[in-house]
């Protein structure tokens, strides 16, 4: 199974998938807009999985979003209990949104 994630278009987000480049996933790139959030967005989704919206995200985070990524396709569901392993990410959590 592999995670998607999904950057935003221009500059930013074409820094941050450079850095994200070398991850076992599928980059997407779309518009990302989620009221009160700081630019870079990145979302994270696969099927039958939660999806999680990232914001204020930049190619300094590529680390914590690979090991975001593991925690992600380890956890049940991709429902992230224990999010410690995700460095800073786990600060840059705008939303989560469980399986459906």
């Amino acid at each position: 199974m592999r995670a998607t994630l999904t950057l935003p278009h221009g500059a930013n987000g074409d820094a941050l998938a450079q850095a994200l480049v070398h991850l076992p996933v599928t980059l997407r790139r779309a518009e990302l807009q989620a009221d009160g959030a700081r630019p870079v967005l990145l979302a994270m989704q696969a099927a039958g999985r939660a999806s999680y919206l990232f914001h204020d995200l930049t190619p300094a985070d590529a680390a914590d979003i690979a090991a975001t990524v593991a925690a992600y396709l380890d956890a049940p569901d991709g429902w992230i209990v224990d999010a410690r392993p995700c460095g800073r990410l786990r600060l840059c959590l705008k939303t989560r949104i469980p399986s459906g």
